[in-house]
C-alpha cells in the first residue's frame, strides 16, 4: 500500500473518485432519503463545476504540498518523529491529524470567522445536499483547506503517501456523508459512533443556525463528539437545506455563486429543493 499510494497517477485518484460518485449516485436513486424537486442533472452540473474549479487550485499547490511533505520524511520532521513509531501507528495518527486539521478545524473557523463564512458559504448554500455537494466549494475556500492541509504535514510530519492516501478516503467519505441515501436509523447511528454518517452530516446543513454550526468533522465523528459540537436530529427528513438569505433562483447560478462572497445580503424568497417523501 505505501508503493501504490507514494507513487498512486493522478488518473488512478480520479478514477476512484467518479467511482464513488457513481455508485452513491445510484444508491441514491436506489435508496432516497429525500425527494428531489428540482432539475437534478442541472444542480450536478453547477456542483461538478466546482470540481474543476477545486481541482485546478489543488493541481496549484501540489508542489508545496509534495516539498512539506518529502521535507518533513527526509529531516524527520514533526511531532510524530519525537519518538520512534511503528508504521501502522505513524500513519492512522497522521490521518487523524490530517483530518482534525484538514477539515475539522479549518471547518469549525469557518463557521466562526466572518470574512472566510462569507467563501464557505456557498457550500451551505445547496439547497439539495447530495453526493454532488461534497464537490461544492468556491475557490478561495479551497486555499483555505490547501493551507490547513500544509499546516497538518508540517507539524505532524506525515510521508506523501499517507497524504495521498487521506486526500483519496477524505473526499470518498465527503461524497457519502453528503449522499442522499436512506440508512436504516440504527445503521446510521452505529456509524456515527466512529465516522461521520449521512444523518449526522445533514444535521450541519440545516438552515436552522444552531444545527449549521455543528457536526463540522469529515471522516471522524470523535472531533464534533470530543469537542461538544456534536448535534443529533432524531428525523433528518425534517431538516430544510440552505440558508435563508440566499434563496432566489439565481443563486443557483455558477456565475451567482462565484461573485457570493462580495456581495450584499439579499432579500429571502421563496426556495425550492427537496421535499419531504
Amino acid at each position: 500500500m505505501v508503493e501504490f499510494f507514494e507513487h498512486i497517477p493522478s488518473y488512478y485518484r480520479t478514477a476512484i473518485l467518479v467511482a464513488g460518485l457513481v455508485i452513491l449516485w445510484i444508491l441514491e436513486g436506489a435508496i432516497p432519503r429525500l425527494r428531489f424537486s428540482g432539475n437534478k442533472y442541472r444542480h450536478a452540473g453547477t456542483n461538478l463545476f466546482f470540481t474543476l474549479t477545486t481541482a485546478v487550485v489543488n493541481l496549484g499547490f501540489a508542489f508545496l504540498i509534495v516539498k512539506a511533505s518529502d521535507f518533513t520524511t527526509e529531516k524527520q520532521f514533526g511531532l510524530l518523529y519525537l519518538i520512534q513509531l511503528p508504521l501502522w501507528l505513524h500513519a492512522v495518527i497522521a490521518i487523524m491529524m490530517m483530518d482534525f486539521i484538514g477539515a475539522y478545524l479549518v471547518h469549525f473557523i469557518q463557521h466562526k470567522v466572518t470574512w472566510m463564512w462569507h467563501f464557505h458559504k456557498v457550500h451551505h448554500m445547496d439547497t439539495a445536499v447530495d453526493a454532488t455537494t461534497a464537490l461544492r466549494h468556491h475557490p478561495v475556500e479551497c486555499l483555505f483547506r490547501v493551507g490547513a492541509l500544509l499546516t497538518a504535514i508540517l507539524l505532524t510530519g506525515i510521508p506523501i503517501w499517507m497524504v495521498m492516501f487521506y486526500q483519496s478516503v477524505s473526499a470518498l467519505m465527503s461524497q457519502f456523508n453528503h449522499a442522499n441515501i436512506h440508512l436504516p436509523h440504527w445503521a446510521d447511528r452505529a456509524l456515527s459512533w466512529i465516522i461521520v454518517s449521512p444523518d449526522m452530516h445533514k444535521v450541519h446543513h440545516s438552515r436552522h443556525q444552531p444545527e449549521t454550526d455543528s457536526n463540522y468533522a469529515n471522516i471522524f465523528s470523535v472531533w464534533d463528539r470530543l469537542f461538544g459540537t456534536f448535534v443529533t436530529v432524531k428525523d433528518t427528513t425534517g431538516l430544510r437545506y440552505g440558508l435563508d438569505e440566499y434563496q432566489d433562483e439565481r443563486y443557483r447560478q455558477i456565475g451567482a455563486l462565484l461573485k457570493t462572497p462580495w456581495e450584499d445580503v439579499p432579500v429571502p424568497e421563496k426556495q425550492a429543493g427537496f421535499q419531504q417523501q
